[in-house]
């Protein structure tokens, strides 16, 4: 399964609000409604930025995978999603460089040229303060807000990133920055600023309740699939309709590409079918593997009793390719 599909799959997922609500609110709050549905506002997944400072300028693009804001009370609170397929050992530094350019993002906003006048807002605030007034505000402007390009009162929005671990493998990389660092003295790691991961793996996703019934049935049947209870998949779920979409969900989180194709098909009415037609696949395949290995090995004795190629060809009526598989497995 290319990693490209993976990640359309999942990210169109968790793009639908209810998903994504219950997700934050199961893993990041308790439980707790803290995020609602409706009030939930998909974000530019860009979070590219200039870091400029006198001779020096870098241009960083990175793209997250779902990025929504919610509008609960008087602001709002950016929160976005990472997918990871693979244990990344540098994911606490990564997804900070995601938040800080998010930071970024939004610093340079309340900096960028006005529409109208072609101005910084900064430049507005200098002509304002000629004369002793923000024309915004009503009120002075500091020479240290005309510095730093904010007034005093202005304030970011918070930014919140959880972690998706898909793997079946334990998740053994740092759960924070300092996890990354080199080991140091007691003194130092007292004064070391630290940036935790906010994680969840789906083998560890019994741990929490999820309310949404596809974010619930997604993470109970993969987790059983990722440790091979295909038994208990039949007992618990073999009556429960799975639509396709979250087929190719759990397909491709279990890291199995005939689920994710059979998921884009039709017919299939529950998981019981889903997992029957998965097993009837896998033994034509068997089948297939079978046969083709069983005309290898006929092919390989006709050329060690010394026949030759075309010999074999016609004898056996098997193709110039097969003859090919039959000699490089010869000479290995």
């Amino acid at each position: 399964m290319r990693h490209t599909k993976a990640d359309v799959i999942l990210k169109d997922f968790w793009r639908s609000n209810e998903r994504f609500a219950d997700l934050f609110n199961a893993v990041m709050f308790d439980g707790e409604e803290v995020l609602r549905p409706e009030l939930l506002e998909e974000l530019d997944t860009d979070v590219s930025g200039v870091i400029e400072m006198r001779d020096y300028k870098e241009t960083l693009t990175r793209a997250r995978d779902v990025v929504k804001k919610s509008a609960g009370g008087v602001d709002f609170v950016v929160m976005g999603i990472e997918n990871q397929q693979h244990v990344h050992y540098a994911m606490p530094l990564r997804n900070m460089i995601y938040d800080a350019l998010g930071y970024l993002k939004e610093y340079q906003e309340l900096t960028r040229p006005d529409a109208k006048t072609g101005t910084f807002v900064s430049d507005q605030k200098e002509s304002a303060a000629h004369n002793g007034k923000d024309e915004d505000a009503g009120k002075n402007i500091s020479a240290e807000e005309f510095l730093s390009g904010m007034r005093k009162d202005d304030r970011l929005h918070p930014i919140v990133t959880l972690t998706i671990y898909y793997g079946e493998k334990e998740w053994d990389g740092p759960h924070s920055l300092k996890e990354m660092m080199i080991d140091m003295p007691e003194e130092l790691q007292a004064v070391v600023s630290d940036y935790p991961l906010n994680l969840l793996t789906v083998r560890d996703s019994g741990n929490y309740t999820f309310h949404n019934p596809d974010v619930q049935l997604v993470f109970d049947i993969s987790r059983e699939m990722m440790a091979g209870h295909f038994d208990e998949i039949q007992e618990k779920f073999g009556a429960v309709t799975v639509r396709p979409d979250l087929l190719s969900v759990i397909g491709t989180i279990a890291g199995n590409r005939k689920l994710v194709e059979i998921g884009r098909g039709k017919g299939i009415d529950n998981m019981y079918t889903a997992l029957e037609k998965l097993e009837r696949d896998n033994l034509n395949l068997g089948l297939e593997k079978g046969i083709e290995q069983g005309k290898l090995f006929i092919i390989r004795n006709l050329l060690n009793s010394g026949m030759s190629a075309e010999q074999v060809k016609k004898t056996a009526g098997v193709t110039e390719e097969e003859i090919k598989l039959a000699q490089a497995e010869n000479r290995a």
